[in-house]
Formats: C-alpha cells, sequence, structure tokens
C-alpha cells in the first residue's frame, strides 16, 4: 500500500487512544488504517494503573499538587522528581502549570474534565458491550488512604467537589476500613471508599481486544516509525523513516508523548510534557488486594489484576531521552511492604512509561489551527484509558463533521 483511497483516515499511534479512535470510526463506516512503530497497546498503554477513574475529575493543579512540590522535589524517589538537568527546560511548563492552578482557572477546569468524564464511563460501557470486552472490567470500588487527621482533612475540599457532580463516596475508619482491606497497615487512620470506580483485568489486554474489535471491522494496523508528515494540497502525506509515504484524506495525532512533535509540522506548538511513570507488577498472590488502593500522599497505587499486582505511578518530570530510573519503582515497592505487611516483593517486573502531560491537565481533543483535516487527540497525562472511549467519539463526530457530544472548545489545541 502505497498511498490510500481518498476517503483513508490515517491514525499515528495505537496506544488505547487510537485504538478507541479506530474502533469507532470503522464503526461508522471510515476506511482506517493505523501507524505505530511497535505494535498494538505496545508502550505507555501496556503498563498504566488499570483504573477507569471516572469520578477523579480535580485537575492536577488543584489537588495540592503546588503546595507539595517543595517538600516532593526534596526527595529524590518522592511521588514528584524533575532531574536537576532537565529543570531549565521544564521551567516554561511549571509555570503554565502553576497558572492553572490559579482560583480564576479552577471553575472551568473542573467542568470540562467533569464532562469528559460523564462521557468517558457511558462511552466505555458502550464499547465494552459492542466490542465483547464486559467480561474485563471490575467494580470493586476504589480505596484512598490517609495516615493522619490532617491528610484526611486536606482531601476533605476535593471530595466536597465531588460532591457536585454526584459523584459517590464514603469516608471510612476503624473496622469499616479494615473490612475493605484486611491486612492494612495500622498507620492507615482513614480511608474514603469510591463504590463507582472501576479498574480492567489487564490494559494491554483490554486495547488488545478492542483492537481486535476494530480490526473485525475493518481496520487495518501498519508498522512503523513516522518520520515527518506534510500537507499535500488537500491531503497528508506521512512519511515512514523506512522512507515509504502514506497519503490520506484525515490525518489523526494519537501518538502519547510523542504528538507535540508531530503537531509541529502543521506549526502548531503544544507544551506537552513527559510524566514517567514507573510500576512493578507482583505475582497474583504477593497479596490479597481487594480493590484499588490509593496513597495519594506518596503518588502511587496498588491495582489486583488478572495477571499480577500492580504497585505504581509516582512522577518524573524528565522528557523522552533519558534512561529510566528503576530505583524510582524499588522505592514505591519498599513502601507498599511497609503498607501491606507480609507482601511478597518477589520476582516483580519492572516498567517505565512515557505519560503525555499538559499543564491544565485537559488533553487536547480538536483540528489543527491551520489543517483542518488534521485532528489531535493526545495529553491524557493519567487519565488516558480512562478518557479513551469519549476521545474516540469526539474524534469520530469532529471528523464526520457532525456536533461533539461534548463542549470540545476546552480541550482545544488553540487555548494555549
Amino acid at each position: 500500500m502505497s498511498s490510500t483511497a481518498s476517503d483513508d483516515i490515517i491514525i499515528v499511534g495505537a496506544g488505547i487512544i487510537g485504538i478507541c479512535a479506530a474502533a469507532y470510526l470503522v464503526e461508522a463506516g471510515r476506511s482506517v488504517t493505523v501507524i505505530d512503530r511497535t505494535g498494538i497497546c505496545e508502550e505507555t498503554s501496556s503498563g498504566n494503573a488499570a483504573a477507569f477513574a471516572f469520578s477523579d475529575v480535580l485537575p492536577l493543579a488543584h489537588k495540592g499538587m503546588i503546595r507539595q512540590l517543595p517538600k516532593w522535589l526534596a526527595d529524590p524517589l518522592g511521588p514528584l522528581a524533575i532531574p536537576p538537568v532537565y529543570l531549565p527546560k521544564l521551567l516554561p511548563w511549571l509555570f503554565r502549570f502553576w497558572r492553572a492552578g490559579s482560583a480564576a482557572r479552577y471553575e472551568g477546569a473542573l467542568a470540562a474534565q467533569a464532562s469528559l468524564m460523564k462521557l468517558a464511563e457511558a462511552e466505555w460501557m458502550g464499547l465494552m458491550d459492542r466490542s465483547g470486552t464486559r467480561k474485563m472490567l471490575r467494580e470493586d470500588g476504589s480505596l484512598e488512604l490517609y495516615e493522619s487527621e490532617a491528610e484526611f482533612s486536606a482531601s476533605l475540599p476535593g471530595w466536597a467537589a465531588r460532591d457536585r457532580f454526584g459523584i459517590n463516596y464514603s469516608h471510612v475508619a476503624g473496622d469499616e476500613l479494615a473490612a475493605l482491606q484486611p491486612g492494612l497497615s495500622s498507620r492507615f487512620v482513614k480511608g474514603t471508599f469510591v463504590p463507582g470506580w472501576k479498574t480492567v483485568a489487564d490494559p494491554k489486554l483490554l486495547g488488545k481486544a478492542v483492537w481486535a474489535h476494530a480490526e473485525s471491522k475493518g481496520a487495518r494496523f501498519l508498522q512503523g516509525d513516522v518520520g515527518l508528515v506534510t500537507r499535500s494540497r488537500d491531503r497528508i502525506a506521512i512519511q515512514l523513516r523506512s522512507g515509504r509515504t502514506i497519503m490520506a484524506e484525515r490525518l489523526v495525532v494519537a501518538a502519547g508523548a510523542w504528538s507535540h512533535l508531530v503537531a509541529r509540522h502543521f506549526g502548531d506548538r503544544i507544551p506537552l510534557e513527559t510524566e514517567r511513570g514507573y510500576n512493578t507488577t507482583l505475582s497474583k498472590t504477593a497479596f490479597d488486594v481487594k480493590r484499588q488502593l490509593i496513597f495519594s500522599g506518596h503518588g502511587f497505587v496498588i491495582t489486583p489484576l488478572d495477571t499480577g499486582l500492580r504497585v505504581g505511578g509516582a512522577v518524573e518530570l524528565g522528557g523522552l531521552r533519558r534512561p529510566p530510573n528503576y530505583a524510582r519503582s524499588k522505592a514505591m515497592l519498599e513502601k507498599a511492604k511497609t503498607f501491606l505487611p507480609g507482601l511478597d516483593p518477589s520476582d516483580g517486573r519492572e516498567w517505565m512509561g512515557f505519560r503525555p502531560s499538559l499543564p491544565d491537565s485537559l488533553p487536547v481533543i480538536g483540528a489543527s489551527a491551520a489543517v483542518p483535516n488534521v485532528f489531535y487527540t493526545f495529553g491524557h497525562g493519567h487519565l488516558g484509558l480512562t478518557q479513551a472511549a469519549a476521545t474516540g467519539r469526539l474524534i469520530r463526530d469532529m471528523v464526520l463533521g457532525q456536533s461533539p457530544a461534548i463542549d470540545i472548545k476546552p480541550f482545544s489545541a488553540q487555548r494555549f
């Protein structure tokens, strides 16, 4: 295939966002080819914490991160790290992040995130039914844990904000807390149980199963490393590093942490940074974890999967080129052993992935300013899996010229 038919759509990126966009477009009868340098769900989408975090509506800048920054940055293995040599490059992004935390920007960001989350839950349930993947859904809720009354009290404004969107939760302590997670360290004095929080059996397996559904409808996969994209009259030329050129009627950029590099080819400068996330996946028998446990004060979670027990999270703002620092995985695992006495840490598989993050915690979902047949869908940060089906629905709406299911102005690539 040296070129595509006139109505072909090329999606760059076969992570969960690109896969869901492909599924929605082929379900609508469009011809779709997905290009990725490795494979289906083989990179960042393969190792995430497996949560459908539909209640996680607070943008990061409003979750106390600004207040916590000095303490966290003092610990090179803490919840947030910035390699000193990378700090000068990061300063413009950090300034935008700080501005995003202002009271003036709070309401707009919160409302936009909540609307996307509401759509995400509805669209994921529908896509899972259509793709036969509902059996991979777990509806055990989540348990967020606090080590002191002060930490618990600091969380209350965030929970009050969720009240406005009908998000159900309950604060627990004592026997009720112990029943939700037996064997938990006594250092945790309170918790918050969110019954509507969902997880999946394994994010990589879910992504591959959704792709199988898209493929059954006619979606095609092409392995290739995209080197250059350019406008060619009314079409888009995608040049692979192998020397091959493919023409597309429409292009969807869903390349995760690399997406802003593609957007620059069309004159769109988007302040995307890379959150390098780490985890260790242990044996399923390492500890009997009943539901996803969230240690917000330490920036990581523990998730029971069909394929193991995943201990991971934290943020390292360090770009795309630095080698992994697996001391961060080890530090989280050491904490997990303290939080769950008796946890077996043996035979763990360490992993690092690149989360594409924008300073206001909202993704880019929309068209290029200069090239209307180029569509962007990236920058979901920690919420790519959660928001993937909603994003696929919105991309389908835009590509087909239909009114989007929600207001997409807050997600515009031009908002920066």
